[in-house]
């Protein structure tokens, strides 16, 4: 994750088509890729704060635990969800697996 900018990158649009031979093809691979991504980051992120859930509504707790503030802010610092699947993508790191075009016959 460390490879990945953090700001707005311009992008040569022939790189996408380079694994797949379709530009819009590739853009649906990221996509669906960035979507497993976020779910991911999502799950980590909720049983981290899942420790530190309580009944009581206390806002002097809340604001007293620099814990869960840290681990908050480490999750938002973090390249968004579209930005690493658009890197591992380019680097080769996503497996592009496409049904059968022709399909199978139907023998009667």
């Amino acid at each position: 994750m460390a490879a990945v900018p953090s700001s707005i990158v311009t992008r040569n649009m022939a790189d996408f088509a380079e694994q797949t031979g379709n530009v819009y093809k590739s853009v649906s691979v990221i996509s669906k890729r960035a979507n497993q991504i976020s779910v991911k980051l999502k799950e980590e992120l909720n049983s981290k704060l899942a420790e530190f859930a309580t009944t009581v509504d206390n806002l002097e707790e809340v604001f007293e635990n620099r814990e869960q503030i840290e681990i908050s802010k480490y999750y938002e610092r973090l390249p968004k969800p579209t930005s690493l699947a658009i890197e591992e993508f380019l680097e080769g790191k996503v497996y592009v697996r496409t049904p059968d075009e022709e399909g199978e016959e139907l023998s009667l």
